[in-house]
């Protein structure tokens, strides 16, 4: 027990003094390129932050839903459709796979699609996609989701393509049932019913 009060001092300044050299820049590393990974470290925290409470798992990540999200396939599309008003739709890919995710998207468009719903390619999310809630999120947020999610592992895996209303899913869906009276759209001010 003695032994150990001497040690355990010693355990602690050897400690500190290794996460002292961790940290230092490296040799021909500038401050500010130090200052500059730090900076991006974290914005890529904070994008995994915002990412975890907004809940994108629950839909973008293979047997959420189920019970059992798959680590390995963390964010790479599901292919659970989402049947609704809009027709049939499915949670992508958002690893930075080049050919069936994100890949090939600059962090300003991956940023611009979460705050607006609109797609680069001109398509615009469906209501499943909580994208009118991340409206509100910041320039600085939103590209730090958009740098989060390009740290993440490429999985490829191309989720089905979205389908018309009235076209019938091969898989399994997930739902919207016609609106009730109280809940169904109103007609704007002046629009006839």
């Amino acid at each position: 027990m003695q032994l150990l009060r001497l040690v355990r001092p010693a355990l602690v300044l050897v400690t500190l003094a290794l996460a002292a050299v961790s940290l230092a820049p490296a040799q021909g590393t500038s401050a500010a390129a130090a200052a500059a990974g730090s900076a991006g470290d974290a914005q890529v925290a904070r994008g995994r932050y915002l990412v975890t409470i907004t809940g994108c798992n629950d839909c973008h990540t293979p047997g959420t839903f189920y019970g059992a999200p798959d680590a390995e396939r963390f964010l790479a599309g599901s292919e659970l459709g989402w049947a609704g008003p809009w027709g049939v739709v499915y949670a992508a890919n958002l690893t930075p796979d080049p050919e069936t995710g994100l890949g090939k998207w600059k962090p300003e468009e991956i940023a611009k699609t979460i705050r607006t719903g609109n797609r680069p390619d001109g398509r615009q999310l469906a209501g499943a996609m909580p994208w009118l809630d991340y409206s509100n999120l910041t320039d600085a947020d939103a590209m730090a989701i958009a740098s989060y999610l390009r740290t993440l592992k490429p999985v490829r895996h191309a989720v089905p393509k979205p389908l018309p209303p009235g076209t019938e899913a091969k898989g399994p869906t997930l739902a919207f049932p016609p609106p009730s009276a109280w809940d169904a759209p109103r007609a704007a001010a002046g629009e006839k019913k």
